[in-house]
């Protein structure tokens, strides 16, 4: 299949990307790995999830917030506002696509992308002139490689995974990360009650752009003693994880909220057109959204839904620019 304009990603970027296109009346396709779109959002959040930034920093291009939404959007009226959204706009992603490869095409000069139907097991081909990739920053949760862990006799998961602290009552959990999620999945265990330790690698936050902690009520536990700060873990043996101090405890579960990774750089073959070595921007902001050879990112700035949408914006007046300009040219 030919199309003008392929974008990878039916999350926030990919959604947003789609619509500003649009808008300039320019034909693009989505294709989604999962069966729905802004499935991070549906399917791998936890329930007590809110929007970490103020509703005026959070919404998507052509579209605020209704008057009522409330200034944190709680995750149920972000997923509201989201299903909204792609009935405004028309967006139809091609779902159950996974893109197994992406090559740019020097003679051509296309993109020439192979995806497997997921349902059916067919592998499909589309011819691009432009390429968006919108998979983001949360394509893959990641989870540190810690000595021991295979041999932990408890339960361990990522946040991602993580969807209510009822599961955990009784129980004494170790909650590794202390960005927003792990602040929130502390609080929420131990409301449940679960004795909750956390520990916290504060530098983690300035390296990987993570957002301002925004106090759930956390601190006041900490305060209280009913969440305990633990330092940095450093192995584990069975269900016993020593930290740094030389302090071991036993717990019975493992949460770790230490965030994502990019995995882009496992399809798109001429990734150092745009990313580097970890699937990030080689440019800095603000030009970290253009590579060379047509190819593009949106959703890789490291600024939350605001920066999604002014990725979204400057991908597509880019495309128009240069659709424009080869159309004097013609």
């Amino acid at each position: 299949m030919k199309e003008v304009v392929v974008i990878v990603g039916a999350g926030p970027a990919g959604l947003a990307t789609f619509t500003c296109l649009k808008q300039l009346n320019i034909l693009s396709i989505v294709l989604e790995r999962e069966d729905c779109y802004a499935s991070l959002w549906k399917k791998r959040s936890y329930d007590r999830l809110k929007l970490h930034l103020a509703k005026q920093f959070c919404s998507l291009p052509h579209m605020p917030y209704p008057p009522h939404t409330p200034t944190f959007v709680p995750r149920v009226e972000f997923i509201k506002y989201i299903d909204s959204y792609v009935e405004k706009f028309d967006i139809n992603p091609k779902y159950n696509r996974s893109v197994e490869s992406s090559v740019y095409d020097t003679i051509e000069k296309k993109w020439v992308i192979k995806v497997k139907n997921l349902v059916s097991g067919d592998f499909e081909r589309y011819i691009a002139k432009f390429l968006v990739v919108a998979t983001g920053e949360n394509s893959k949760g990641f989870i540190p490689k810690i000595p021991g862990m295979e041999g932990f006799e408890g339960h361990i998961l990522h946040s991602s995974d993580f969807k209510s602290g009822k599961e955990f009552d009784g129980k004494k959990v170790l909650v590794v990360g202390c960005g927003n999620s792990g602040m929130e999945i502390a609080y929420d265990i131990s409301n449940h009650g679960a004795s909750t330790p956390t520990r916290g690698p504060f530098e983690l936050k300035v390296k990987l752009g993570r957002s301002p902690v925004i106090d759930v009520g956390t601190v006041g536990k900490i305060k209280q003693g009913k969440i305990k700060v633990c330092p940095e873990m450093t192995k584990i043996e069975k269900n016993n994880v020593e930290f740094n101090n030389g302090e071991i405890q036993q717990f019975d579960a493992l949460v770790f909220a230490t965030g994502y990774q990019s995995t882009a750089n496992k399809w798109l073959k001429n990734y150092d057109f745009i990313f580097d070595k970890d699937g990030m921007p080689k440019n800095k902001f603000p030009s970290h959204w253009k590579g060379t050879n047509a190819v593009y990112c949106t959703g890789l700035s490291r600024r939350g839904l605001a920066g999604v949408s002014f990725d979204a914006q400057k991908v597509a007046d880019d495309i128009a620019l240069i659709l424009k300009s080869e159309k004097r040219q013609n």
